[in-house]
């Protein structure tokens, strides 16, 4: 009851302050617009001979990013890809900041105009990965869709065809205006966040009624379901709110004739500090595959070439229906984690800051000594955070060996690697809303420190 109280005490100090209300409602209109663009389908499109090929099933990749997407993929919206190409462009970018010379310059000379130039950047960089993300996933639906209607005819090198392409890479662009219009108006900087959650709760409903009504194997599926639901909420909870308390010492102030005694504090390192990232960007990387078969299976459709038959069982094998698939997508989720997670420390670059606060870690030489310690701790903490990582990516596979789920293991891509999204959304959206209250005169909390 008291979490309950504090709940409902949270909610009326929220509608209460007007500034924060208006934010609110603003972001939740900016999402309904998008969900509406959502449903509106790519011309030209076969919608029965794709609606024909998700119900024929045996396509759990596909379905993946179907519910990853909010089912955009199951009507071919204009919307297909969402954010997800300008993600992929600022994680490139971010990979590639301390490959090449300039930009690491540039970020250690001047933050705030290597982030706006990055920003830009990614920007010019989303553009052509959503028109090829476009046309990869055309020729992946139309090489699945073996003995079917193509899902878009005559699809080649025509005018309809590149109309396709614009039209889908606009639907990209105007999703990630929707996020910017959110972070700016509405709730900041959770615009792109918010378009990725609603995306995936909004596949939720449709799941549940599909196992509700699906007989036996859909009330067992129902069951397996809300376990792994709350297994993994739980899970993922402990490991995000998983920290490596490093003791630091700070110099103490001089205060006239008098110095101060040192303070000591904390540098917390984050168990999991890649997120989400590793998922998104193995399974970008492991559809790379599929793109160049989709390809190879549309310029030699003669299912008797040599080239035709490598392609489609390439296809076969990263469809998400094999377990050498969830093999190579937890070995790439882990080598991932570990790659994004130093990447990233090296660019927090703690060891430069606490040199020139004056703090030092107590035992450790200041300098490239501290960095190495705490690269060699970072890397420890990080062992079971990416194998939690890869545990989440494969659980669908997982549950499928023990529970004869049928058409419904699919439902459980969405339960595992989406919940992971969903909750860092809502824990993040959750702190941002109770710091501007607690700005407002709002001092209780609803999480139990």
């Amino acid at each position: 009851m008291s979490m309950l109280r504090k709940a409902i005490s949270f909610l009326r100090h929220l509608w209460a302050a007007e500034d924060l209300r208006n934010r609110v409602l603003i972001s939740v209109g900016l999402l309904v617009i998008y969900r509406v663009a959502a449903h509106i389908p790519v011309p030209g499109v076969n919608l029965e001979a794709l609606r024909a090929m998700f119900a024929a099933g045996g396509a759990t990749f596909i379905e993946m990013l179907d519910m990853l997407s909010g089912g955009t993929i199951g009507n071919f919206s204009v919307m297909a890809m969402g954010p997800y190409p300008y993600i992929t462009a600022q994680i490139i970018l971010q990979l590639l900041a301390p490959i090449i010379p300039g930009m690491e310059q540039r970020q250690r000379e001047d933050p705030q105009g290597a982030r706006r130039w990055m920003e830009r950047w990614t920007y010019y960089i989303a553009v052509p990965m959503a028109a090829l993300q476009s046309l990869s996933q055309i020729g992946i639906l139309n090489a699945m869709n073996v003995g079917g209607a193509p899902i878009l005819e005559g699809f080649g090198w025509n005018l309809p065809s590149v109309a396709v392409i614009v039209t889908m890479t606009a639907g990209t662009m105007f999703s990630i205006w929707l996020g910017e219009l959110i972070s700016e108006y509405g709730l900041r900087n959770q615009g792109l966040s918010l378009i990725i959650f609603a995306g995936i709760v909004s596949s939720i409903p449709g799941n549940l009624i599909r196992m509700i009504t699906g007989g036996t194997t859909g009330l067992v599926s129902l069951g397996v379901y809300i376990v792994v639901i709350v297994a993994v909420i739980f899970l993922i909870i402990i490991v995000q709110q998983g920290r490596r308390n490093i003791p630091v010492m700070y110099p103490g102030r001089r205060i006239g004739f008098r110095q101060a005694m040192p303070v000591r504090a904390n540098l917390p390192l984050m168990v999991n500090m890649a997120g989400m990232i590793p998922l998104i960007f193995a399974g970008t990387f492991i559809s790379m595959p599929s793109v160049l078969a989709g390809w190879i299976v549309q310029a030699v459709p003669d299912t008797t070439n040599f080239l035709n038959s490598a392609a489609m069982g390439v296809m076969r094998f990263m469809n998400g229906e094999t377990a050498g698939y969830y093999i190579i997508f937890f070995l790439l989720v882990v080598v991932f984690t570990f790659f994004y997670t130093d990447v990233q420390f090296t660019q927090a670059n703690f060891a430069e800051n606490l040199r020139r606060s004056g703090a030092q870690i107590p035992g450790v030489t200041s300098g490239e000594a501290t960095q190495k310690y705490l690269t060699r701790v970072m890397r420890r903490i990080t062992f079971p955070g990416a194998f939690f990582l890869g545990f989440v990516a494969i659980l669908p596979f997982l549950v499928g060996l023990v529970v004869d789920l049928g058409t419904n293991r699919s439902s459980l891509m969405i339960t595992s690697s989406g919940l992971l999204i969903v909750v860092g959304v809502v824990r993040e959206l959750y702190f941002t809303l109770e710091a501007e209250l607690k700005l407002r005169g709002y001092d209780e909390s609803l999480l139990v420190k």
